[in-house]
């Protein structure tokens, strides 16, 4: 006996524990069982006897689980990698690119102040770029310039700092001043001045320190500088021991080019003093190449005196010769 009826439009019902099922009722008919000798249909569970499919896999998905993507590593595993890379790029542009020097005296007054940090160029002198005039310049000591100057002793931190760059440099032994003249050129200063190149006058008024005179209290007394040197000077001339005070050492004062670091272009530090370090518009000057320019000048003049020599000797020739002998 029945215990109740089911409609057409109801769910199968599960199994019967005995492994038999059932196939759902067509229009209101009765459940049939599952003949065990015939296959089950699609989406009905196989009958007793009959072998199952290869088991598919489950879709992730669909069964209610999420798939989880590789997790990421966390900052702090990634921080000394980050700083290493920071180091190292750091050291590549000290080295080549640009390096931050600070100014620890009053010789560059008002151009530069005690304090200031400026950034030098020292990635053209790599390409065969040389000082100019009226450039600011950082140069290594070129030998008993600061024998007289204490230098004070970096903490370990400060030597770590300064050697990649990210400090001023601790470097004591460098100095900084202005171009006044290059190799080949002749420079002069007496009395008030005013600073002479290749005979040309020099009006700095734009950079020397208020009260000054051109040549403070040393005077220069005429010479060449030698080729790949130059003639530097502070812009505070009564405060700075530059090429005037070292004339009785090697090169007479001057600088080797290679003893150069690089060209200071701006003032980075403090901001309120940012600016660029230009070169002064009395050293655009035509008449300070004119040394220069007449070297080609010279160098023809040299030339032609042989040819002038010959042609007048075969001209006493002829003229010694008797009249009417050929000159074949």
């Amino acid at each position: 006996m029945a215990v109740g009826a089911r409609s057409g439009t109801e769910e199968p019902e599960e199994p019967a524990g005995n492994g038999e099922s059932s196939q759902p009722a067509a229009s209101g008919g009765p459940a049939r069982p599952a003949d065990p000798g015939q296959p089950a249909s699609p989406g009905q569970p196989a009958g007793p006897g009959v072998p199952m499919d290869k088991e598919q896999p489950v879709d992730e998905e669909e069964s209610g689980s999420v798939k989880k993507g590789k997790k990421p590593r966390a900052f702090w595993k990634e921080l000394p990698i980050l700083i290493g890379i920071a180091l190292v790029l750091a050291l590549i542009i000290k080295t080549f690119l640009v390096q931050a020097f600070s100014i620890p005296s009053d010789s560059m007054q008002d151009t530069l102040q005690r304090g200031d940090r400026v950034l030098v160029d020292k990635l053209t002198p790599w390409f065969g770029s040389e000082p100019e005039r009226g450039e600011v310049v950082v140069f290594h000591d070129p030998g008993g310039w600061l024998n007289e100057v204490p230098t004070p002793e970096p903490n370990a931190i400060q030597q770590v700092l300064s050697f990649i760059g990210l400090m001023p440099s601790s470097e004591e032994k460098d100095l900084i001043k202005r171009v006044i003249a290059v190799g080949g050129d002749t420079v002069e200063c007496h009395g008030n001045g005013p600073v002479k190149v290749n005979g040309t006058a020099l009006k700095e008024d734009s950079y020397l320190f208020p009260g000054n005179t051109p040549c403070g209290d040393k005077e220069i007394d005429k010479l060449t500088v030698p080729k790949g040197s130059i003639w530097v000077m502070g812009d505070h001339r009564q405060d700075s021991l530059d090429s005037r005070y070292h004339t009785n050492l090697k090169g007479n004062g001057t600088v080797e080019v290679k003893q150069v670091v690089g060209r200071a272009f701006t003032i980075a530090w403090p901001i309120n003093r940012w600016s660029w370090l230009s070169v002064p518009d009395t050293f655009d000057q035509p008449a300070l190449n004119t040394a220069a320019a007449a070297a080609p000048a010279a160098m023809g003049l040299a030339g032609a005196v042989p040819i002038v020599l010959w042609r007048r000797r075969k001209r006493a020739a002829q003229a010694a010769r008797p009249v009417g002998q050929s000159s074949d």
